[in-house]
């Protein structure tokens, strides 16, 4: 691989492959193998580009998600954990804690308590944006 473009190039494909592919369980040796390079230079290349690393990225994409569904679904807190790819309640609510400042519930009662409307976790099934099927990875 050449430097330059073509690493950037191949750094997107693997952040745009997060993006789309946040509930699944992903790890540096797949996301590594996306981008083409490395695990290491996958690492390296990675936080210099974006400045944090990819496990971190993830993270944070999954917390956003899990965010967005806290104010406007209407699914439990495991629900939302394993929907959006979290293997574990308390590392999922550990996590949460960590970059929101607060629990999962806390956070779901203030943005309640500004009268924001649920939409029903049957709904999102049907649409398509929950998948029934799944319980989440193992």
């Amino acid at each position: 691989m050449t430097a330059g473009g073509d690493l950037l190039r191949h750094l997107r494909r693997a952040r745009d492959h997060v993006d789309r592919r946040y509930a699944e369980p992903l790890d540096l040796d797949r996301l590594a193998a996306v981008a083409g390079v490395s695990k290491y230079h996958f690492v390296r290349c990675f936080e210099a580009t974006y400045g944090e690393t990819p496990i971190r990225y993830l993270t944070r994409r999954r917390i956003e998600r899990a965010q967005d569904l806290l104010r406007h679904a209407n699914l439990t807190v495991t629900e939302i954990c394993t929907a959006v790819g979290f293997a574990s309640l308390g590392s999922f609510s550990s996590r949460f804690r960590q970059m929101v400042g607060e629990s999962p519930t806390a956070y779901r009662d203030r943005w309640a308590a500004r009268g924001g409307a649920h939409v029903p976790g049957c709904f999102l099934f049907m649409r398509g944006v929950l998948d029934p099927t799944e319980t989440g990875p193992a």
